[in-house]
């Protein structure tokens, strides 16, 4: 389940990425499929073993392949450990909703970005954030959670202020605005009730569905889950 569009940010063989709070390595895999020299950074110890092991995984399948190195590795957004001007390709998917100062964590990002590079920064949509914070209070005050809503605005003023140009906006997992909905309605720590079961079964079939995934598309542009900005380094 991918937020940002690939072939959007340019992705190309060779290309020195990182995905910036990768999580469990949805799109560190991604990159590294497409060549990508890739750096997968997290905080979360548990999340960097997910994605070294998949990425070790997929490296091990494809010896014979030109694929790239990749690093797992611990970081903070707010303090890259990175010299000026290191990658050609960024991604931070569903992160700034989280940190505490978002503009410095942009400031970082810019650094970071070679001239001319490209950037995907992915948040939840307003519309979604609104909704969920409605229905019940866990989910802005629960440990490690968001503590910020974005109107797309704020998020590309954010960007152009840190000498980013932004060149696209994308909508994404409109399902998964339901999903969230349902987790807020019979409480966001019981994965185990019927309801929440039956409908994560569900977005895990739509995985293999290319007709859900049109569908899906299509609600993308009435209530989507996130918003991706798209943006180049000046």
């Amino acid at each position: 389940m991918l937020t940002v569009d690939y072939d959007r940010l340019t992705v190309r063989e060779g290309d020195i990425a990182l995905d910036a709070g990768c999580g469990f390595g949805r799109h560190s895999h991604e990159f590294y499929s497409r060549g990508a020299v890739l750096f997968s950074m997290d905080l979360d110890m548990e999340s960097l073993k997910k994605t070294r092991y998949i990425l070790a995984n997929y490296h091990d399948k494809n010896r014979g392949s030109e694929k790239r190195g990749f690093l797992a590795h611990s970081g903070d957004a707010l303090r890259l450990p990175f010299r000026d001007e290191t990658f050609d390709r960024i991604i931070c998917s569903e992160v700034m909703e989280h940190v505490s100062d978002d503009n410095l964590a942009c400031q970082e990002f810019s650094r970071v970005l070679k001239k001319n590079g490209r950037i995907a920064i992915t948040v939840p949509t307003i519309f979604s954030e609104v909704i969920y914070d409605a229905l019940t209070f866990e989910y802005f005050t629960s440990p490690g959670g968001h503590v910020r809503k974005y109107l797309p605005k704020n998020l590309v003023e954010i960007m152009r202020n840190n000498g980013l140009e932004v060149y696209g906006v994308g909508f994404k997992h409109a399902f998964h605005t339901i999903w969230w909905i349902i987790r807020c309605v019979v409480g966001l720590h019981l994965d185990k009730h019927p309801l929440t079961r039956t409908y994560h079964k569900f977005l895990h079939m739509m995985l293999y569905s290319k007709f859900m995934r049109k569908c899906e598309s299509f609600f993308n542009f009435f209530f989507p889950k996130s918003i991706v900005v798209y943006a180049w380094k000046k």
